[in-house]
This record gives C-alpha cells, structure tokens and sequence, in this order.
C-alpha cells in the first residue's frame, strides 16, 4: 500500500476512542473500533472489523488486512470519529 496515511489523524482517532470508549481487556472500544497500546505508549494499536493497524515511533504504522473494502471502511470510520469529535467540541 503506497498511499501515505495521516498519522496525526490517526492518533486523534485512538484519542477519541480512549477518550469516549468502553474499557475492554486491551484497552477501550468505541463505536466499533478498540484502542490499545504498549506498556510505555510507544505503540499503539487500533483494530475493528477485520482490520488491525499498528502506529509506532517516529509515526510509522503497519497497516493490516485481509480485503481492501474492510480497510477503506476502517479508514472512514477512523476519519469520522475524528471529525464528529470536532464537530461536537464547537471549536
């Protein structure tokens, strides 16, 4: 996959999932999407629906699937969380 995601969007969506989620044996889960990450915070880790993405250091990320509509969908529902976040802070 050569298309560049944007970490810093990305990050926003693991916020709002902590930030809003239910807390599961890993970490939280909101509207579909669990959040985690590594004991130190250096990692962390957002999945749901078939897809797993992994966001290190130094903003690198690993993205996991099994069929491209899945991560499409993943992507957009990661998008949409970030943007209602904004929307409902009325900045």
């Amino acid at each position: 996959m050569k298309n560049e995601l944007n970490t810093a969007k990305l990050l926003a969506a693991f916020e709002v999932v902590m930030d809003k989620g239910a807390k599961t044996e890993f970490g939280k889960m909101y509207q579909g999407v669990e959040a985690s990450t590594d004991y130190d915070g250096y990692n962390v880790y957002l999945k749901g629906n078939g897809v797993q993405l992994h966001i290190g250091f130094h903003n690198t990320y690993d993205l996991n699937y099994d069929q491209t509509h899945l991560r499409d969908s993943f992507l957009k529902k990661l998008d949409a969380l970030v943007r209602n976040t904004v929307l409902d802070d009325h900045h």
